[in-house]
């Protein structure tokens, strides 16, 4: 089975599988990785927002249109950075590296 690592923001790593078909958010929530996903993935907020190691960017789908007006809001944004509720596993991403934000943004709570 495929894996990916998620690295948090005090630079500790955690590696776990990553079934074909799976969102990185699915994901962690199946892993205890703490990446929000207020919206549960419909693409409402940019809690899931996580940042694609370099060499694994390129492998990704291109952002929707409303995935880059939700990143427009998330905490740290970098070039490389995509909502969870978006990358979904394949074996091109198996190894995928993402980093967890230091914060994030939850425009749905208020």
């Amino acid at each position: 089975m495929p894996s990916m690592t998620f690295v948090f923001p005090d630079g500790e790593e955690k590696v776990v599988d990553a079934p074909i078909g799976v969102s990185v958010l699915e994901i962690a929530h199946k892993n205890d990785i703490p990446l929000e996903g207020a919206c549960e993935g419909s693409l409402a907020c940019s809690t899931c927002h996580v940042i694609v190691e370099e060499g694994f960017y390129g492998k990704l789908a291109d952002a929707t249109e409303d995935e880059e007006d939700m990143l427009d809001l998330a905490f740290g944004l970098t070039h490389t950075s995509r909502l969870g509720c978006q990358i979904i596993m394949s074996e091109a991403l198996d190894g995928l590296r993402v980093s967890l934000p230091s914060a994030t943004r939850n425009m749905m709570v208020g």
